[in-house]
């Protein structure tokens, strides 16, 4: 069929109609395109395809650099140049304001998306999949089908220099590590890497199942990486419900760090942290702008994590409640804490509704999870005296759910909502919204 893409969705896929309305899916094109594109699948009120031919390349269509980039999952929108880029992303945001939480004022609410990164080479951290033929082992990435793994001996978003010996950092580990697997027959989960230009620390970490491991040959392979920190994350339970069994160290200081907004923040490898650090930093802008912290405040800060936003806060207030529910990071924030000399804090590990502070707070920020915020989360803070909230989302459609929550409630009312582009090449993006007291 012919179609002429309209607009991209919050996924790799592009919006077309066909000439009696039915919405369509596109793979592979970008909004402006005319394509040829052939059905992969066709239900009652839409259909799924599959670019065969660009007729007419919309004028925001670009030719990346880097050949794999069109085939792997992990960069969909590298054929679309960053200006369009960034203007999707604020769409896709104003989209799901009205139609998941049903504002109507949500284009006025939504500001211009932020760029504060490049749009190559802006990852701290790149993660290789893992898979076995026979004795054969590979390590690569996922192609766009999400099964199949590619050898990458590449990878233009993560942060290395074009020359000296992190140059080839992701070429060394998968082959370092798919030699290991394959002469040893070991199964290996997945592998992170994590590089800091700031700190020039590099973490590899080996995800497998707990049992019997070959240490030293592990440490033996991956000595031309020059890794600062190399560890190995034991996991055990089912696939679908893994859990965490212990954190080896093999070589190095056994975690990683990084400088953010003045801080040096330390992580251990299953610690979560934000994969753009300057899009971090200008996320920390963001909230202390929209909080405006006073030296005599109470702040609070839920899913805290390892602290991205407990130490600036913690900087500039008079105490912060901080809550977090993943253990690792809350192990991570308590070093972070004392290793920034901080006492002004109470770090609690736990469910953010379970334990909610007894504190009142005069500003709060939230960072939930891609789920957003719970039910009694939302009541929670609605009963705090705070003049303000930051609200922090990976996910526009539950933040629109959430935002739609406070204003049944009636007592906090979102004034304005910032995308920031923290992941270039994809349709990923991040938002802060500013709550005040109505």
């Amino acid at each position: 069929m012919r179609l002429s893409i309209e607009r991209m969705t919050y996924g790799p896929d592009a919006i077309a109609h066909t000439e009696d309305g039915k919405c369509v899916f596109v793979s592979g094109a970008i909004a402006g395109d005319v394509v040829e594109a052939e059905l992969v699948s066709d239900g009652k009120s839409f259909a799924k395809a599959k670019v065969t031919e660009v007729l007419e390349p919309s004028p925001a269509r670009v030719t990346p650099t880097w050949p794999l980039a069109t085939v792997l999952g992990c960069a969909p929108w590298a054929c679309m140049e960053r200006k369009a880029q960034l203007a999707a992303k604020r769409a896709n945001v104003v989209d799901a304001l009205a139609r998941v939480g049903h504002m109507a004022d949500a284009d006025e609410l939504v500001r211009d998306c932020l760029a504060p990164s490049d749009a190559w080479h802006y990852r701290n951290k790149a993660e290789l999949a893992f898979v076995r033929d026979g004795r054969h082992a590979t390590l690569g990435m996922y192609a766009a089908d999400g099964t199949t793994v590619i050898r990458v001996d590449e990878f233009p978003l993560l942060d290395v220099p074009a020359k000296g010996r992190d140059a080839k950092l992701v070429k060394n580990v998968s082959g370092a590590l798919s030699y290991l697997a394959s002469s040893h027959e070991l199964e290996i989960e997945r592998v992170g890497i994590r590089r800091s230009s700031r700190t020039k620390d590099v973490e590899i970490a080996i995800w497998t199942p707990a049992g019997a491991f070959p240490r030293g040959q592990a440490k033996r392979v991956l000595e031309a990486t020059h890794a600062t920190s190399l560890v190995r994350v034991m996991t055990k339970g089912p696939s679908k419900a893994r859990k965490i069994a212990g954190v080896e160290r093999l070589d190095g200081a056994g975690s990683w760090s990084e400088r953010i907004a003045g801080n040096v923040m330390r992580l251990s490898a299953p610690s979560f942290f934000q994969v753009n650090t300057k899009g971090a930093e200008k996320l920390v802008e963001l909230v202390m702008d929209a909080l405006d912290p006073q030296g005599d405040d109470i702040a609070m800060d839920l899913y805290s994590g390892a602290g991205t936003f407990t130490l600036p806060l913690a900087q500039r207030c008079d105490f912060v409640d901080a809550v977090e529910s993943y253990g690792p990071a809350v192990r991570d924030l308590r070093r972070n804490l004392e290793e920034a000399r901080l006492d002004n804090v109470d770090a609690v590990g736990g469910d953010a509704g379970r334990e909610f502070p007894d504190d009142d707070a005069d500003i709060i920020v939230v960072d939930p999870p891609r789920a957003g915020l719970a039910d009694d989360v939302v009541s929670q803070l609605s009963d705090q005296p705070a003049r303000a909230i930051a609200y922090v989302s990976c996910d526009p459609a539950t933040l629109a759910r959430d935002l739609a929550r406070f204003r049944e409630i009636g007592v906090f009312e979102p004034v304005s909502v910032t995308p920031v582009d923290l992941f270039p090449q994809t349709f990923h993006v991040e938002t802060v919204t500013k709550l005040v007291r109505k």
